[in-house]
């Protein structure tokens, strides 16, 4: 029997999540991303930025000058995950397989349920109106008898579209379409099968199977593989999330110790709340930290159970002291926690009346959050999130 999956994209996912939480953006060219005039790059952009060039992981400051009049805001990665998790939810009580494969994509194997649902075509429809309804954000789906085709068929159905490729013909409909819309396939690979006369998906799944070889090795034979519309990969589920980070690169590089340690301060906040939100604790803290000459090192400490901020900044402030020695200025600083449990919500007969009200200053705070958002500030720079 053939395999029903669906992949689920969310469309423009940042972007869309920043206009749910700010109505007065829609309709407008709008850009997810860092400062413009540092060395930050795209994370998200609409669909009315993207009519003017603007892509993923482009330079902000390349993204401005092709579309000057857009609305620039820095990303919220706490509330884009909480979004995800809620359509994670949702997803869950459709399908009895569900796997998020990134934060705005989701497969679902959903083989043996058309008694159950009857025409997937229907099922994707509903799926599409109760996220809409219950998040405001749009999707589009890719039904086929494996993941690759789906995927693709998804992609092709955007922005906020269906598309259901029948079983037998996955080669047929990847046949078509160039080259570079097959998954896994990067920029160096996609100038060398250009250098080979290699345009579509279809001349790659007809180029010799030996050639391919000798040019990519294993990589070769997988790759006239998926070109045919072969993929034997299971949808599965992903355990639990093992680690929350953050970091930042900084528009000019520093050895400022107030601005280290204040960025650090920013840094902790966002993981923070993230960790308390999912209910979890942190076993371990680690610190990274680049410097201006790309020189990368990491330092990590295992404590006690942590998921309050200010025992989280007292570690990598710590950290930070310790590892950094050089000379050399520094340009990026990221915190992250692992090693993470649940958070066990019993109150102990003889607990300390100071973690009390330690954890209740946390929660409330985090309210607020959620109800006004962060202002961070980094230098004469502020950036909500």
């Amino acid at each position: 029997m053939a395999r029903t999956i669906f992949h689920l994209d969310m469309d423009a996912f940042f972007a869309n999540v920043e206009r749910v939480l700010n109505p007065s953006l829609k309709s407008k060219p709008l850009i997810v991303g860092g400062n413009p005039e540092g060395r930050g790059v795209v994370s998200s952009a609409s669909y009315e930025a993207r009519k003017y060039g603007v892509h993923s992981a482009m330079p902000m400051s390349r993204a401005k000058k092709l579309c000057p009049h857009a609305v620039i805001v820095t990303p919220r990665h706490g509330r884009y995950g909480e979004f995800s998790g809620r359509i994670y939810r949702i997803l869950q009580t459709y399908a009895p397989l569900v796997e998020r494969a990134s934060i705005d994509e989701f497969y679902l194997d959903l083989t043996g349920c058309e008694r159950l649902y009857g025409h997937m075509l229907r099922l994707a429809g509903k799926l599409k109106e109760v996220i809409l309804r219950e998040t405001g954000l749009p999707c589009s789906i890719g039904i086929a008898s494996n993941k690759l085709v789906a995927k693709v068929a998804s992609g092709q159905a955007k922005p906020d579209g269906l598309l259901r490729i029948p079983p037998g013909e996955e080669s047929l409909f990847l046949s078509r379409l160039p080259v570079k819309e097959l998954p896994g396939i990067g920029e160096t690979t996609h100038k060398k099968l250009r250098d080979r006369g290699i345009r579509t998906i279809g001349d790659l799944a007809r180029f010799p199977r030996d050639l391919l070889a000798s040019s990519f090795g294993k990589v070769g034979e997988s790759l006239g593989e998926r070109a045919r519309g072969v993929d034997r990969e299971e949808v599965r589920e992903r355990g639990r999330q093992k680690s929350l980070s953050q970091e930042t690169t900084f528009e000019s590089d520093s050895d400022d110790p107030v601005f280290l340690k204040t960025t650090l301060s920013h840094l902790v906040e966002e993981v923070g709340y993230r960790l308390r939100k999912q209910g979890m604790k942190a076993k371990t803290v680690s610190l990274k930290v680049r410097y201006s000459d790309f020189r990368t090192i990491t330092r990590s400490r295992t404590v006690g159970e942590v998921d309050g901020n200010a025992e989280i900044y007292r570690i990598v402030r710590e950290l930070l002291e310790k590892a950094h020695t050089r000379r050399v200025r520094i340009r990026l600083l990221g915190v992250c926690l692992s090693n993470l449990t649940p958070a066990v919500a019993q109150k102990q007969l003889f607990e300390d009346e100071r973690e009390r009200r330690k954890s209740s200053l946390y929660r409330s705070l985090d309210r607020i959050r959620d109800k006004f958002g962060l202002k961070l500030h980094f230098g004469s720079s502020i950036w909500r999130r």
